[in-house]
């Protein structure tokens, strides 16, 4: 590795036993969408008490995010790491992307980091990478479909559900092809595996010694905490001892994380002294426990707490329609100059903005690929997208960002009705 991420690596308390007493870590919630269900995580409660995966106080903006991180860094010297790691999959949150950048670009010295459940890795590799992330956590709890499915729940791929040995076969595909992008790139990976007694526990060991021949720098297995709401919560943790023996059999083929905690993903300072209460925004659960507004459909939900189950919010659905008249759809979505806002309740529909973007020409490579960005950042607050056409690679992105995509021609006020039908209809399919 080059000197640089040598550097990293000696201040990254995750990755570097040595590190975590001396270097502080901190974990942005700016991720609450999430694109798989796992038969032992429950996102939607809050405990200031409770320290696991999944759990936080509050969703934050990537604006929030960047004001969070300046204020903990004067507190906390020792901060080395900032990391998004939920309450969701951070791939599944175009608010990721833009925390990442904006930290990058205002603190380059920071080390950037990223916990992800694989799924769309494949897809968002070199995009991390080219937004300064070296070091990324991928969650893998088998590469036996048999055993997987006893696992997951469910996979929201390309906005189709995805059940059983469906769901399985895709998420280990994608993990294995986004590992191998993420080591050839150059970055550390870290694999967590959640050890859960009677299921994964006799397969782990050649899970680790296979990741380790992919080029995983270390292996991380944490014990299963059973959580309430989930189809896990009468199973029985691991005993320390049935960790331990498992962690010393691995070791002898790939390096293992013995230090973990199973951080909060609003967790603040060193691993050993969680300091996430002492920065509490707002919303903190002063009674012990209160709900946090995140999804476990793939879709995203707003950090406002505005949005139903359906996703819809209180005042209508908010469409985006690539039209430059206001009457015709006439707009790809990778070249509209312009796309107009309407808010939609019930029968009224109502313009309530112009968004200008601007022609684009760029079709391949690092602008267009920045360009397909930009548009879904401008497109934030929309749950609705309507375009004459549109690229596969774009339209992954905006059903991933929790967009539902409807392309058509002709009348803006004949397509709006048959978009909100469809994205109901779709809705109603995942429920």
């Amino acid at each position: 590795m080059d000197e640089r991420l040598a550097d990293a690596l000696n201040a990254h308390p995750c990755y570097n036993e040595d590190a975590h007493k001396k270097f502080a870590r901190m974990h942005l919630p700016v991720a609450p969408g999430c694109n798989i269900q796992c038969n032992y995580c429950n996102r939607k409660y809050d405990c200031s008490n409770e320290s696991r995966p999944g759990v936080t106080s509050s969703v934050l903006t990537p604006q929030e995010a960047l004001e969070k991180v300046r204020i903990v860094k004067e507190k906390i010297p020792e901060l080395s790491v900032v990391a998004v790691a939920g309450p969701g999959d951070p791939l599944a949150n175009e608010e990721t992307f833009e925390a990442l950048e904006l930290i990058h670009r205002t603190y380059p010295d920071l080390t950037l980091c990223l916990s992800t459940n694989g799924l769309m890795l494949p897809v968002y590799a070199e995009r991390l990478y080219g937004l300064g992330v070296r070091f990324v956590t991928v969650t893998m709890n088998s590469c036996d479909i048999d055993i997987s499915s006893k696992i997951y729940g469910f996979v929201i791929w390309n906005g189709k559900r995805l059940e059983g040995k469906e769901a399985s076969e895709r998420l280990l595909a994608n993990q294995l092809e986004g590992i191998e992008k993420c080591v050839g790139l150059g970055m550390l990976v870290k694999v967590n595996i959640v050890l859960i007694p009677g299921i994964n526990d006799a397969h782990i060991p050649k899970l680790a010694e296979r990741v380790k021949k992919m080029g995983v720098y270390i292996v991380n297995i944490l014990p299963l905490i059973p959580v309430d709401g989930t189809k896990f919560s009468d199973m029985r943790a691991p005993t320390p001892e049935e960790r331990k023996k498992l962690m010393d059999v691995c070791s002898k083929n790939v390096k293992m994380m013995r230090h973990c905690r199973q951080c909060r993903a609003d967790a603040i300072g060193l691993l050993d002294n969680d300091r996430s209460g002492e920065f509490i925004r707002t919303g903190a659960c002063g009674s012990g426990c209160g709900p946090v507004n995140v999804r476990d459909d793939g879709i995203v939900g707003d950090a406002a707490g505005t949005r139903d189950a359906g996703g819809t919010a209180g005042a209508g659905v908010r469409i985006a329609v690539a039209t430059d008249d206001g009457t015709v759809v006439n707009g790809g979505f990778g070249n509209a100059p312009y796309f107009r806002m309407y808010a939609v309740s019930g029968d009224s529909v109502t313009e309530e903005s112009i968004i200008t973007i601007g022609e684009h020409g760029a079709v391949y490579g690092d602008a267009h690929t920045k360009n397909i960005s930009d548009r879904i950042i401008s497109l934030k607050d929309a749950d609705i997208v309507i375009v004459s056409e549109i690229g596969t690679r774009p339209m992954n992105e905006l059903k991933n960002a929790g967009k539902y995509v409807h392309i058509a021609d002709g009348n803006v006020k004949d397509a709006i009705p048959g978009a909100v039908a469809g994205r109901n209809a779709e809705l109603r399919k995942r429920q």
